[in-house]
């Protein structure tokens, strides 16, 4: 997966105008200085890992005993 860039949100905003965000919020999402607990980057990025587990190596929850 790619970084992040700001000419990327400007792009999907300009095209998918649904919302008025303005430059300051969109560089917030790619490099936040606000205090965010997790940047919008970190956010694709761990979300990249889970898109990449592999489904059909985890067992059915049913198949999972609960300790006792």
């Amino acid at each position: 997966m790619k970084k992040l860039q700001i000419e990327t949100l400007k792009g999907i905003r300009d095209q998918l105008a649904g919302y008025a965000w303005d430059d300051v919020e969109l560089r917030e999402l790619v490099d936040p200085k606000l205090g965010i607990i997790t940047g919008f980057q970190d956010l694709l990025d761990q979300l990249e890992v889970l898109r990449r587990v592999d489904l059909g190596q985890i067992p059915p929850c049913a198949d999972i005993k609960s300790p006792k």
